[in-house]
């Protein structure tokens, strides 16, 4: 999403916005680390490696239905709550 002087300006909401996708990515690629390092541990471990794989498993999923309920409450009617590079273009 780029913007110039003449299409919009940048404000705080867009900012906090911003931050928050951001941290949202950061988490989900930190919770597929934390399974993919659990399942090479895994090869060479004990049991509590597989432990440590379902509790990353387990905070995947959980951030997953956390993303799937905020989607949800922003739903509208005319898809305003799709993400931009999903909506239609026209």
């Amino acid at each position: 999403m780029f913007m110039n002087d003449t299409t919009a300006s940048v404000d705080l909401s867009l900012l906090a916005r911003l931050q928050r996708q951001l941290l949202t990515e950061i988490g989900s690629m930190r919770d597929d680390m934390s399974v993919l390092t659990a399942i090479v541990m895994r090869q060479d471990g004990p049991l509590s490696a597989v432990l440590t794989e379902l509790r990353a498993m387990h905070s995947q999923h959980s951030r997953l239905g956390n993303r799937v309920r905020d989607i949800g409450s922003r739903a509208d009617a005319d898809g305003a709550w799709l993400p931009t590079k999903w909506r239609p273009r026209g």
